[in-house]
């Protein structure tokens, strides 16, 4: 490298710490909430047994002679490696959301200095022959001899275009398949996910390009200490080949240390204090997911072709006696109750639910753990459930109790139930489900009745719904969070990522 140059100024310096401060966050973040579905497919229909990636000895078929959910599927990994670990998927989202909002930041001030300041030149190739270089390049490593930099540049031909890459090919990349995830990006612009072929694809590819960053990491890694330590630290931290090579690796190292530092105390705080963190986090990631779930409208026309040939299932259904009573006789006692903050509080019927009219759908279902499936979906729109209740103007969400009592299917407890904003009822596909793929709703599936609000994670579709309440505030019911899973496994309220 040129030793008399210097081409590292503070705004590359601070962003290239920030980056690998945010990097490794993103890192860990996202080993948990792969945790909770450990393995990769190429299909949407993630069918069972036909992963291409799996990082867990569990194997389920559709044949179990046992009734299974994907629940059964998650694993618990290392602190060391999953933030915060321990089977927290609740708290490693809150840690994946808060973070990327900073990191994409941090990447387009880079971008914009990249390109203001002229630094993109040492970035950005400008002659087909950097590509033959660069093999040269890498030649020259194999045989354990440092290469040139390109004349009046800071990197070779190698280090300039794997940065090129990283950059302008990789990063974006990340962002794009990370947005391709989302339930509500999936049902508002179904043809953006098929650009990656689906979101299962777009899945794989995420965890690839997480793959690669680390190959990277590792590979920028051991030229730093083949080119020098102190040397290259000088450069990173104090912006040049000529300053204080004992200064900068002195602070290098301790910037280091103070990041390993980082990563124990929020992840012993996340474990001992779930609670604080999902609040902590909640006021960066809760507005950002707010404002992704409640501003895209459904638009999915999946056709039957496309319909799922198996469809996970999350949670084991109620093992209640009332429950058990109404499923042994078809549900014909089944009675909704809605009732709250409502100028008409009804008790329907499945035939009077029936006689408010259906609509079918054939939509995709994202699981908050990973998986996906299709199917079609018939059901009464639940905007007819509030014009017929007509809430007051004091109404702000409706709470969804179910027949699913988790002291007895999940060794936890408290009855399963959901909150949603009003808004969410009103849309177009925004139904009570009480059929599936043109039969009557299956129990392990929800019946009698399940919601669908198709820009949502499943979670908020709440299944064997018994009841509906129509109130002024959430922060009134079960533990004040919104919902059972937020109020024990710490989810966020918002469901629309």
């Amino acid at each position: 490298m040129n030793g008399g140059a210097s081409f590292f100024p503070i705004w590359v310096i601070v962003t290239h710490f920030l980056n690998i401060f945010f990097l490794l966050l993103l890192a860990r973040s996202g080993i948990e909430v792969l945790a909770a579905h450990p393995k990769l497919y190429w299909s949407d229909d993630c069918p069972p047994g036909r992963a291409w990636a799996r990082f867990s000895k569990k194997v389920y078929t559709p044949d179990s002679r046992r009734l299974w959910t994907s629940h059964d599927e998650e694993e618990s990994w290392s602190p060391v490696l999953a933030l915060p670990g321990r089977r927290n998927l609740g708290l490693g989202r809150h840690w994946h959301f808060m973070t990327v909002q900073f990191w994409v930041l941090t990447g387009a001030v880079y971008v914009a200095l990249v390109f203001a300041t002229g630094y993109w030149r040492y970035l950005v190739p400008t002659s087909w022959s950097l590509f033959p270089d660069s093999v040269r390049a890498v030649g020259t490593y194999l045989q354990f001899k440092i290469t040139d930099p390109l004349p009046g540049e800071p990197f070779n031909a190698a280090q300039k275009l794997s940065y090129f890459v990283v950059v302008f090919l990789l990063a974006p990349v990340q962002i794009l398949t990370g947005a391709a995830m989302s339930p509500s990006v999936i049902a508002r612009f179904p043809r953006y996910t098929r650009l990656f072929g689906g979101r299962q694809k777009a899945r794989s590819l995420h965890f690839l390009g997480l793959v690669a960053f680390a190959g990277f990491t590792v590979v920028h890694t051991a030229m730093v200490l083949v080119h020098g330590l102190p040397r290259e630290f000088a450069a990173m931290v104090l912006g040049s080949y000529q300053a204080d090579r004992t200064l900068g690796l002195a602070i290098g190292l301790l910037g280091l240390f103070l990041l390993v530092v980082f990563h124990l105390a929020i992840t012993r705080f996340s474990l001992r204090h779930p609670r604080r963190t999902q609040h902590l986090l909640g006021l960066m990631v809760d507005p950002f997911e707010r404002r992704i779930s409640r501003s895209l409208t459904s638009r999915q026309r999946y056709s039957h072709r496309d319909i799922s040939p198996y469809h996970r299932v999350n949670g084991y259904p109620p093992v209640g006696a009332d429950y058990q009573r109404l499923a042994a006789d078809d549900f014909r006692d089944y009675r909704l109750s809605i009732s709250g903050l409502v100028e008409h509080p009804v008790t329907l019927s499945l035939d009077e639910l029936h006689r408010l009219g259906t609509q079918s759908q054939i939509t995709k279902h994202n699981c908050i753990q990973g998986w996906t499936a299709v199917a079609q979906w018939t059901g009464v729109p639940l905007a007819r459930v509030v014009e017929l209740v007509k809430p007051l103007p004091t109404a702000k969400h409706a709470v969804f109790y179910a027949f699913d009592d988790k002291a007895e299917t999940e060794g936890s407890h408290g009855v399963y139930y959901e909150s949603v904003p009003l808004h969410l009822l009103t849309e177009p596909q925004a139904i009570l489900a009480l059929a599936m793929n043109n039969a009557p709703l299956p129990i392990e599936h929800g019946a009698p009745a399940r919601v669908r609000l198709e820009t949502q994670l499943g979670f908020k579709m709440i299944k064997w719904v018994r009841a509906v309440e129509f109130v002024a505030d959430y922060r009134q019911i079960g533990m004040g969070q919104g919902g059972w899973r937020e109020d024990h496994q710490f989810y966020a309220n918002e469901a629309g990522m």
